[in-house]
């Protein structure tokens, strides 16, 4: 299924990393079931693009070489899938929200492996990502735990943070193995130590919402705070936090984020319609943003491509698609 390209203008004119002249281009492709709902893309380790289809019960794969996609059918029915992240065979696991499970796709096969929550409360496992380890990270919105499964038993440990109502949203693992979520209900942002499952609490800003989250290079943890129209940064060793207003103002809802290869900052703003597009720069503090063709319909996460590109999955508008950056790291710099 062919996809369009869209070279956009940014509507935002600012000063750009070292890689000044890139351009920014976006790509969607149609989802073949209508409805999908595909709610979070994730990379695949041979550069595909895999989303959930939340209201379809299907897991996706897109070609971009050849813009074709095949679904990947659920055996439990409406499963809710909602998170999903690939391992180093290329299992692609997935968060079943509406029947509180964690499920592995052999996409050779088409098999499916459920982990189900060993608690009751834990009834909506939302988002996965792995640690260098090998060990799955997720985090349980509505039922406020977080939890770990071992690929290798299937055992899976549950605990909740410190603060009532988390609501633990976005998850991601730094290059030192430690978890770092979204604390969605509150303003903080949670750390856990991999060895003993404490978990620290960072407090941001008052009223602050953080939705998602992602790592640069460096370590320091940047987050979309939904509620208030900023993007933020944290520094994990001093607990240090700085903000910036979100170029869409104070309803831009950011939503989903990611870092791209030479650590420029990638999100997306969920207020304006159509949804943008924005990309921050570390170095110089500034933004540029371009709108999303489709409208996009809530972009609720993101993933970066080794390629320098970004991923995305446009829910209402049941398309996922490629936000070709131009800003591939060279010679592993």
């Amino acid at each position: 299924m062919k996809g369009r390209v869209f070279a956009l203008v940014p509507f935002l004119v600012a000063a750009w990393i070292s890689a000044a002249s890139a351009t920014v281009s976006i790509q969607e492709y149609d989802i073949p079931t209508p409805a999908s709902f595909p709610h979070d893309p994730a990379v695949g380790p041979d550069g595909s693009l895999w989303y959930t289809g939340m209201r379809s019960n299907m897991l996706g794969r897109l070609d971009p070489k050849t813009g074709k996609i095949r679904e990947y059918p659920i055996k439990t029915p409406e499963s809710g899938l909602h998170g999903l992240a690939a391992d180093k065979d290329g299992n692609i696991w997935f968060t079943a929200s509406y029947k509180g499970y964690i499920g592995k796709l052999d996409p050779a096969t088409g098999q499916v492996t459920e982990y189900p929550m060993p608690d009751p409360g834990a009834r909506d496992p939302h988002t996965p990502a792995f640690d260098g380890k090998g060990i799955l990270w997720f985090t349980v919105q509505s039922g406020n735990f977080v939890g770990r499964l071992d690929p290798e038993t299937g055992k899976i440990t549950l605990i909740r943070p410190p603060t009532a109502g988390a609501r633990p949203y976005g998850i991601v693992v730094d290059a030192k193995g430690i978890p770092f979520f979204c604390e969605f209900g509150t303003n903080r942002i949670g750390r856990i130590d991999p060895a003993t499952m404490t978990i620290t609490e960072y407090r941001l800003p008052e009223g602050a919402r953080p939705r998602r989250l992602a790592v640069a290079p460096d370590g320091l943890v940047y987050y979309t705070d939904y509620s208030r129209g900023y993007l933020g940064r944290l520094e994990p060793d001093s607990g240090k936090t700085e903000e910036w207003p979100s170029p869409g103002g104070k309803g831009s809802k950011p939503y989903g984020i990611a870092v791209g290869t030479i650590g420029e900052v990638w999100y997306s703003e969920s207020g304006p319609e159509p949804n943008t597009i924005v990309m921050f720069d570390p170095k110089t503090k500034a933004f540029s943003r371009w709108a999303i063709p489709s409208g996009g319909k809530v972009i609720r996460h993101m993933a970066a491509a080794p390629s320098g590109d970004i991923f995305i999955a446009c829910s209402g508008a049941n398309k996922v698609g490629i936000v070709n950056t131009g800003l591939a790291r060279t010679n592993g710099k």
